[in-house]
């Protein structure tokens, strides 16, 4: 068992791990799904695509700072509740916003290539 230390976002965890014989090595080319016990203070990453979270006006913000990508509905068009809107890229990865309620897109705030800061209006949805 090979003992090692890793630290992320200045927390230190420290990990063993085991290496396995031909016996009970897993079907290969198969995808493999790895657990663990939660270190100390560790958090949950979400994995699931970004939504902007709404506003009580019915705006949709940024859920975080990056550059609009591709712009898939305009001001006009019909939406429904899950419905990507627009791709996001913060951080080398391209993020989904989706709709978080069906509706029209009543104002589209951001076009292809802008940069967007965390928390400013994406569009706005009305009924």
């Amino acid at each position: 068992m090979s003992k090692y230390r890793i630290t992320l976002n200045g927390q230190v965890y420290e990990m063993e791990i085991e290496a396995l014989d031909d016996s009970a090595a897993v079907e290969r080319n198969k995808p493999q799904t790895a657990t663990a016990p939660a270190a100390q203070g560790a958090t949950a990453v979400q994995t699931a695509p970004a939504s902007g979270a709404e506003t009580g006006d019915g705006a949709v913000v940024s859920p975080m700072p990056g550059t609009v990508v591709k712009v898939t509905a305009a001001q006009g068009d019909k939406v429904e509740a899950g419905q990507p809107v627009l791709v996001l890229e913060a951080m080398k990865m391209e993020n989904e916003i989706t709709a978080p309620k069906s509706g029209v897109i009543s104002a589209m705030n951001v076009g292809e290539g802008q940069t967007v800061a965390g928390g400013e209006a994406l569009f706005e949805i009305g009924e």
